[in-house]
């Protein structure tokens, strides 16, 4: 018989609330300054890195090997037979492939890998869908085969409220973000099929990238029922006011406000607002 466990990095962005209802196991990005260093929603908080931003732009790696180590030698104690491990995608961190490495080292278990070709919620979004087939009885083989369909029901977007963030992390180069900086340019950016970040579009101010994200939500609820989450790294008011504006569309089957978690907002910066999307039919 399959006791399945189901592990995930900590770029998914599920709170702990989520994650232990769910019994999805985590594996934290290491969050690293210059002379301290920390796991993602172990021993430190979104609201701690953001605050630290004015002090310190910190980088991140690839979660801890002893901290996964760890974890796999709880799940061996704990009876597991089978392991998915969903992360984010391998086209824009090593994670998946470090992950691969590390797992050759518990033959006890048998490996299960998904690319989840996103980041942020949206990968959060696949890997919570996941962890309901698993509570439901569901097999390895028939939540694999799954998993590539939930994909292609999840959507992510997201607008920043400077560039300077990505400029510094490399996601953009330097002369196009200053000169969209200067121009008060506001990308609303998503992932594509093969899990490459790209400027789904421009828009000219903060206002109008928030009008931009409300009118692709609308697009997507005219065709079917959605959940969504509405995402906030560092601009709770603004967040919270795109929450009150879609909450009661008729369309919208359940909606909640998600934070942006220190991993992913060392690239966003403060004032990330995005939407994750899940069609439900």
């Amino acid at each position: 018989m399959q006791k399945i466990a189901l592990l995930t990095d900590s770029s998914c962005d599920l709170d702990n609330k989520t994650l232990e209802r769910y019994n999805i196991k985590l594996l934290p990005i290491r969050i690293i300054y210059k002379n301290r260093e920390y796991l993602d929603k172990v021993n430190i908080t979104s609201e701690e890195m953001y605050a630290s931003l004015k002090e310190e732009l910190p980088t991140t790696s690839l979660p801890d090997v002893n901290y996964c180590n760890k974890v796999l030698e709880d799940l061996k104690n704990e009876g597991y037979t089978h392991v998915i491990v969903a992360t984010v995608s391998s086209k824009l961190s090593g994670t998946l492939n470090s992950l691969r490495l590390l797992c050759e080292h518990h033959e006890e278990f048998k490996f299960e890998f998904f690319d989840t070709k996103t980041l942020g919620y949206p990968q959060g979004a696949i890997v919570l869908e996941a962890a309901k087939m698993i509570e439901k009885g569901h097999s390895v083989e028939e939540v694999m085969a799954n998993l590539p369909l939930i994909q292609n029901k999840v959507h992510g977007f997201i607008t920043f409220n400077t560039l300077d963030y990505l400029i510094k992390g490399g996601r953009i180069g330097k002369v196009t973000g200053k000169i969209g900086n200067l121009l008060h340019l506001k990308p609303v950016v998503s992932s594509d099929e093969e899990g490459v970040l790209y400027t789904y579009c421009k828009t000219r101010g903060r206002k109008q990238s928030i009008s931009k994200l409300k009118e692709i939500l609308m697009t997507y609820l005219e065709s079917c029922k959605c959940r969504v989450w509405v995402l906030s790294g560092d601009a709770l008011e603004e967040a919270t006011a795109f929450y009150n504006d879609i909450k009661n569309h008729p369309n919208i089957t359940d909606v909640s406000l998600e934070t942006i978690g220190a991993a992913m907002g060392v690239h966003t910066g403060p004032g990330a607002l995005g939407i994750c999307i899940l069609e439900e039919n």
